[in-house]
C-alpha cells in the first residue's frame, strides 16, 4: 500500500475541514492554536461520522462523539475565557505573539502546519474506519464498524481525559474566584500542578491506543505517532510556560516553593518537578 492509498480521500477532507475552521487564526493569531484547535477537532469528529456512517459501529461512534465533546468543551471554554477574562487577555499578550508583525506567508505556513497536525492527531480513528470500509468493500470479513476491545479501551481513556481536564478547569476557576492572587493547590492540583494538561495527554493517549491494532502499514503508524508525540510535546511546553509564569508571580511565596518541590508538574508519581530549564520545550 503506497503513500496516497494509505491516507486516502478521507485525510484530504479532514485537512480541508481543519483548514476552514482554524482559519479563524487570521482574525487573531492565537486562535490558530486555541479556538481553531478545539473547534477543528469537534468538526472532524462530525465529519468522520458523516463520511463513514455506513460502516461505523457503536465504539467508533463513541469516539466521534468524544471528539465533538472534547472540541466543543475546549473551544467553548477558551472562547468564554477570552471574552470574560481581562486578566487572561493581558497575560496572553505578554506570553504569545499577536502576529501583527508577522508576514502573511508565515501565517499561512503556521495555519497549514496546525491544520495538518490536528488531522494527524485524529488519524487513528480515520485509519480504523477507512481500513474497515476497504475490507467490507473487498468482501473481506471485518470488525463491525471497526469496533473491538482496543477501540473500547481507547474510548474509555479518552472519556477519562475529558473528565479530568474538565474537573481541573472547574477546580481552578473556583479556586481563583475564592482567592485570585493565590496559586491553585487544591483538588486535582494536589496530585500534579497541571492536571488539565494531564487530561489532554490522557485523551490523546486514548486516541493513539485505539488504533494500535489497525494500522495497515508504516505510513499510518508514522502519521498517528507524529500526531501523538507532537501533542504530548506541546503539553509539556505548555506546562513549562505555566511554570515560568507562576515562578514570576509566586516565586517568593514559601508555600508555593514547598508546593512545587513535592508536586510533580505533569505526570503523577513521576518525580519530575520542573521543566523550566528545558528551553527546547515550546507550547
Amino acid at each position: 500500500m503506497g503513500f496516497l492509498e494509505s491516507f486516502g480521500i478521507g485525510f484530504l477532507i479532514l485537512m480541508l475541514i481543519a483548514l476552514v475552521v482554524s482559519s479563524v487564526g487570521f482574525y487573531k493569531y492565537v486562535y490558530f492554536i486555541s479556538l481553531g484547535y478545539g473547534f477543528s477537532i469537534a468538526a472532524m469528529g462530525v465529519t468522520l461520522f458523516v463520511m463513514y456512517r455506513e460502516v461505523i459501529g457503536w465504539g467508533t461512534l463513541a469516539m466521534c462523539v468524544l471528539f465533538l465533546i472534547y472540541g466543543c468543551r475546549l473551544g467553548g471554554y477558551l472562547l468564554i475565557r477570552e471574552i470574560k477574562s481581562a486578566s487572561y487577555r493581558s497575560t496572553m499578550k505578554k506570553e504569545i505573539k499577536d502576529g501583527s508583525s508577522m508576514k502573511f506567508i508565515a501565517k499561512v505556513s503556521i495555519w497549514v502546519s496546525c491544520a495538518f497536525l490536528y488531522v494527524l492527531q485524529v488519524s487513528p480513528l480515520l485509519f480504523r474506519l477507512m481500513n474497515a470500509e476497504k475490507l467490507l468493500a473487498n468482501n473481506t470479513e471485518a470488525l463491525v464498524g471497526g469496533t473491538d476491545i482496543v477501540t473500547i479501551v481507547g474510548a474509555i481513556i479518552m472519556a477519562l481525559g475529558i473528565i479530568l481536564e474538565s474537573a481541573a478547569d472547574f477546580q481552578k476557576s473556583r479556586a481563583k474566584k475564592k482567592n485570585p492572587s493565590r496559586f491553585c493547590d487544591t483538588g486535582l492540583y494536589k496530585i500534579v500542578r497541571c492536571p488539565n494538561y494531564l487530561g489532554e495527554v490522557l485523551f490523546w493517549t486514548g486516541v493513539f491506543v485505539s488504533g494500535i491494532n489497525i494500522y495497515a502499514n508504516a505510513w499510518q503508524w508514522i502519521a498517528a505517532a507524529i500526531g501523538y508525540i507532537c501533542i504530548v510535546y506541546i503539553m509539556f511546553g505548555g506546562a513549562r510556560r505555566l511554570e515560568l509564569r507562576q515562578n514570576r508571580n509566586y516565586g517568593d511565596d514559601p508555600e508555593y516553593q514547598a508546593y512545587v518541590k513535592k508536586t510533580p508538574i505533569l505526570i503523577p508519581l513521576i518525580p519530575l518537578y520542573s521543566v523550566a530549564k528545558h528551553k527546547w520545550l515550546v507550547g
